[in-house]
């Protein structure tokens, strides 16, 4: 089968045996995967990686020898596989396995290629409202739904976004949901132009950035220092700092104004897939203002360029 491969920072079209399913395990045909800035960050040297990236994914299951009901339907995958048996696993905090594997970041291949093969564990069930273009978000939309599970957020609470890339809009799209006082920080207008209605923006290349601890929650979106620094500038004393960006090398912080001001600090990184397919099927999140271009696989690596432009959102691969 085709499948694109990196290795060392090197992104290369393959072809390489088709993926056998093991025991409780389901072979899956890929109609849509998603590019992601994990995987733009994987070849800029993020992770070692040896293998096929790409984790957001929607497929249809091509066989199921242990479980053939499975076979024919559409379904998203969770990506992390677990031993069930460690300390974490045993607690109940499952994605946190000591002995997890990645779908296409770590230990697994992933979803730029024709198949791959995941656990009947890790699958859920596409409902048929739900087009492929919208189900390939199911996982970073579980992602961005996942902050109101985590931290309280209620009607009339100030809440700043500061990011407007794929991440950010997919956590707006979700926070507005709670019916808070919702912002989104950015630096890009076309991307600012794409958020729902109700949802107001500021452009910092235009406009100043607005009171310093003036947010009951801010969630920092960017992947980069600056952000973190206008994130950390603008939460309350005793609010809530929910980071959802990971940072190529470390990243520095304010430590003591976290302490002085009793800063909550969150960390949030994937959701539930059940809820996200909720919010997909009763259309209360709109996510095909977010999808920029399709690429065939043949066409992958001039996916990956286009992912990477600034301004650009969501590029899918059709394998």
């Amino acid at each position: 089968m085709r499948a694109l491969w990196l290795r060392e920072g090197r992104l290369a079209l393959r072809e390489v045996p088709a993926p056998e399913p093991g025991p409780g395990e389901a072979l899956i045909r890929v109609i849509l995967a998603g590019i992601c800035n994990t995987d733009l960050e994987l070849v800029r040297g993020y992770y070692p990686m040896d293998g096929i990236p790409g984790h957001e994914f929607v497929g249809r299951v091509e066989a199921a020898r242990w479980a053939p009901e499975w076979v024919g339907r559409r379904v998203a995958g969770e990506i992390n596989l677990v031993c069930g048996a460690c300390n974490a696993c045993r607690a109940g905090r499952r994605s946190h396995c000591e002995e997890r594997t990645v779908l296409g970041i770590r230990g697994r291949h992933g979803a730029f290629a024709e198949r791959l093969v995941l656990p009947f564990e890790n699958l859920h069930a596409v409902p048929e409202g739900v087009s492929d273009e919208a189900a390939v978000f199911t996982e970073p939309l579980a992602a961005a739904a996942h902050v109101r599970e985590q931290v309280p957020i209620d009607r009339g609470d100030r809440v700043v976004v500061v990011g407007d890339g794929k991440l950010g809009q997919l956590v707006a799209r979700a926070l507005r949901l709670a019916g808070c006082d919702l912002l989104v920080i950015g630096r890009h207008a076309a991307k600012l132009a794409t958020l729902p209605a109700g949802v107001c923006s500021l452009n910092v290349a235009h406009a100043a950035l607005p009171a310093e601890r003036s947010a009951d929650v801010v969630v920092e979106c960017t992947g980069n220092e600056q952000g973190l620094a206008i994130a950390l500038r603008l939460v309350r004393p005793r609010g809530q700092l929910v980071l959802k960006s990971t940072y190529r090398g470390e990243a520095r912080l304010d430590a003591s104004r976290v302490v002085v001001d009793e800063i909550g600090l969150v960390g949030s990184r994937c959701g539930p897939f059940a809820p996200a397919l909720q919010l997909l099927q009763r259309g209360e999140v709109d996510v095909r203002p977010l999808v920029h271009a399709r690429y065939p696989l043949s066409g992958a690596l001039d996916a990956f360029d286009h992912a990477a432009r600034p301004g650009v959102l969501k590029v899918l691969i059709e394998p």
